[in-house]
């Protein structure tokens, strides 16, 4: 483990900046240490630069030149910066309902980042081998997975969501075995903290009160500084922590995401999307898709996503209780007060976001059937989640012209699908009265149009070309991926490039389709 000191300058603070422009701090540090354990990464055979994310790198306020020359080291975890202290965190986690002691099995904490708008970021490495959570396994990561990570994450960033994001991906030079071999790499991670609802259950696991609260504090002070002056701040913590995933959750409902494996571990208490495993991207709607290999029982199909997001905030909550009353009986009250006010949370925040879909300025008291109903017609008809909305985006004011709109993307059986459409009469009448409601408004439908392309992606990663980008990386070609980077670094904007970036697949792929949690 090479660890040279790099050249750095401290400040007033106690903390230093090096020459990469990362600006060190140890925050996390001032916690008990049963929340975390100090580990260095294990150094890997023959470390390569994949991928850099260059916008990224510049909103941190890095060295952008110092990190491409010599940052691989650091982000393959050869080299560690001896002025930040690498650790690994502990939390807790149910995993498909059941409870675990778990923590960071393979992943360290390379530093913590003081960015230039004073925003505190971890930067995190995946992969980078064992540590004392790691249990059974290797510590390792595939390249696949971890390409998959960039890119979701990314795109996620692109569309507006909030979420964790990659900084770089780095080959290891090695091998590791999963169902067969593949070659290994490292992702390094960026997210406003690990803190998770898994770390909250897990110092309530503590049975000592103090940890709990010293947890709730740092929380507070880090990500919700404004609650300090609060009468109760860790009742108004629980609040804000169940808008913030109200928020997130529908939007993820209103773009089609998946995220796959909704374990409390993988619940973000700044608010973020985090651990892009099993994930992926609804085609053709049903609310019952699930995609991932592991979720045998549609735990966390797309539709079941904000029921599940409530069950697991109900556990936040009553990681909580110690700190809400001394009664444990008020305190029971208290968080069930809030965590009922969930499902009103999320639906208001979904209910607004598909108005904007709509391109629906005003509101109206049956927006939300008419919503659904449209919902339904699309799974009735096997028709494209995100491309129904971009044709309803192109000015379509009569059915026979979204139709058309509709099946450029659709290429197989188009003219049965058509038929089906126009022959759908309850279809047709919903359609008509769309476009009433559209009237009712005082907005333009230029003003109308635009706000629906604002909120309509054009393009989504769509799973079968997410999975051809990994194959040709896996031997060696990153030309798809670099590609499919550059598609969706700006999804909203008018999409004139290679109709393949839209094109739904067949409905056989979607069927089989799986995808894996990497570990």
């Amino acid at each position: 483990m090479d660890s040279t000191k790099q050249s750095t300058t401290t400040s007033p603070d106690g903390s230093s900046k090096n020459i990469f422009g990362l600006h060190f701090t140890k925050s996390y540090q001032s916690l008990p240490t049963v929340f975390y354990k100090p580990q260095l990464p294990t150094p890997v055979q023959s470390p390569s630069l994949v991928l850099f994310n260059v916008a990224l790198g510049q909103l941190l306020g890095l060295n952008i030149d110092a990190l491409q020359a010599k940052g691989c080291e650091y982000f393959a975890g050869n080299t560690i910066f001896v002025d930040a202290q690498q650790f690994s965190q502990a939390y807790a986690g149910h995993q498909f309902g059941h409870f675990n002691l778990l923590g960071d099995g393979r992943a360290v904490m390379l530093c913590e980042h003081l960015a230039p708008n004073q925003v505190l970021v971890d930067i995190q490495l995946k992969g980078s081998g064992r540590t004392p959570f790691s249990r059974s396994g290797d510590g390792r990561a595939a390249l696949g997975p971890m390409l998959r990570e960039y890119i979701m994450s990314e795109a996620m960033f692109a569309l507006g969501v909030p979420t964790t994001r990659s900084l770089a991906v780095v080959a290891t030079g090695e091998s590791i075995y999963r169902d067969a071999k593949a070659p290994g790499a490292v992702l390094t991670r960026v997210a406003a903290s690990h803190i998770r609802v898994g770390t909250f259950q897990y110092a309530a696991a503590l049975q000592d009160i103090s940890h709990l609260k010293a947890l709730a504090d740092y929380t507070i002070t880090r990500h919700y500084p404004a609650l300090l002056v609060e009468e109760s701040p860790y009742i108004a913590l629980l609040n804000a922590v169940l808008e913030k995933q109200a928020t997130l959750i529908a939007k993820w409902m209103q773009l089609g995401f998946i995220h796959g494996v909704m374990n409390t571990d993988n619940m973000s208490i700044p608010g973020e999307t985090i651990d892009y495993g099993p994930c992926a991207f609804m085609n053709r709607y049903h609310s019952d898709t699930v995609f991932s290999s592991i979720d045998k029982n549609g735990r966390y199909a797309f539709g079941n996503q904000p029921n599940i997001a409530q069950w697991n905030l109900t556990r936040f909550a009553e990681s909580l209780l110690p700190l809400l009353d001394a009664s444990q009986e008020k305190a029971i009250g208290i968080a069930t007060s809030c965590f009922d006010a969930f499902p009103k949370l999320f639906f208001t925040s979904w209910l607004a976001g598909m108005r904007e879909k709509f391109g629906l300025f005003n509101e109206e008291p049956e927006d939300a059937a008419f919503i659904e109903s449209f919902l339904m017609y699309l799974q009735k008809h096997d028709l494209d989640y995100t491309n129904a909305f971009v044709a309803l985006s192109t000015n379509a004011t009569t059915i026979d012209a979204f139709v058309l709109s509709l099946l450029i993307t659709h290429h197989e059986n188009a003219a049965l699908l058509k038929d089906n459409i126009l022959n759908d009469i309850g279809f047709c009448a919903w359609f008509d009265a769309l476009q009433a409601r559209i009237k009712r408004q005082p907005q333009s439908e230029a003003m109308r149009i635009a706000l629906m392309h604002r909120v309509n992606a054009k393009v989504i990663p769509r799973n079968h070309l997410v999975e051809e980008a990994l194959s040709a990386a896996q031997v060696g070609d990153l030309s798809l991926v670099h590609q499919l980077l550059k598609v969706l670094a700006t999804p909203y904007e008018p999409f004139a490039g290679d109709v393949m970036y839209t094109k739904v697949p067949s409905r056989s792929f979607d069927t089989q389709y799986k995808t894996f949690c990497g570990t």
